[in-house]
């Protein structure tokens, strides 16, 4: 517990401080459950600085993501209140150490969920649905890392903005999404390349942090992982993600 705290530590200095560090590797090399604990370890301490966790974040859930860091396994983190961004702010780049933008689906949950659970019961739960963006910034240095890196570091997760919330009827099934960068599209897909339809990503939510004694809250936040590579960040960027049907989420990059 003492090399998995040193770890937690590790991470979370990382985060906080935005300085790069090295992977885990040899002997320090972290397997999957081992990481999940030093995630859990990590926000502890953030947790202790006031923070606190409104959701979670599903990671990999599209083949474009899992090409572009080279792993082929859905994964999970947590969401604070720090880490959110108002529609329309503005983000300090020096705040992050590889800062990169992801187009994403938020889920607001109405009802607890926990376990194996379906489709049609995860989507009961869900309040409303918005369209969203995910601020990843892994905290290793040259951008390389591993499975085990990515997890112990809340799989990437760093910030997130989320549009005007929609009726949970909204059809999200097959939803054309824009990347924009200072206007320009930098990325193109669909809801559907989001494990075939964003809701299997809340239902693996569900199941997967219930390994880990949580529960998806009514009230949680649960982004459903990007649809597209994510697209990297530059100072003076204004950063647009354009849902069909759903509306947009924005911000920009303070020069």
């Amino acid at each position: 517990m003492s090399d998995l705290a040193n770890a937690a530590q590790i991470v979370d200095e990382a985060a906080r401080t935005a300085n790069a560090i090295p992977q885990f590797t040899g002997d320090q090399a972290l397997g999957l459950d081992d990481a999940y604990a030093v995630q859990a370890l990590s926000l502890a301490r953030r947790y202790a600085r006031g923070e606190r966790r409104v959701g979670f974040k599903m990671g990999l859930t599209s083949r474009a993501k899992m090409l572009q860091v080279g792993v082929d396994e859905v994964i999970w983190g947590r969401l604070t209140n720090a880490m959110r961004v108002e529609e329309g702010g503005e983000v300090a780049m020096e705040s992050y150490v590889h800062p990169r933008a992801e187009p994403e689906i938020a889920f607001l949950l109405a009802e607890p969920l926990s376990g194996d659970i379906s489709a049609v019961q995860a989507m009961a739960a869900v309040e409303a649905v918005a369209p969203a963006v995910e601020i990843i910034d892994s905290r290793y240095q040259n951008f390389k890392f591993s499975l085990g890196d990515v997890v112990a570091d809340n799989s990437s997760s760093s910030g997130f903005i989320v549009g005007n919330w929609c009726a949970p009827e909204s059809d999200i099934s097959n939803l054309g999404m824009l990347l924009e960068a200072n206007g320009r599209v930098v990325q193109a897909g669909s809801s559907a390349a989001i494990l075939g339809h964003p809701v299997r990503a809340l239902v693996a939510a569900a199941r997967m942090v219930a390994k880990w004694g949580e529960t998806l809250q009514a009230g949680d936040i649960v982004l459903a992982g990007a649809a597209t590579a994510a697209h990297h960040l530059q100072p003076g960027m204004n950063i647009r993600v354009s849902v069909q049907n759903l509306g947009s989420a924005s911000f920009s990059v303070r020069k």
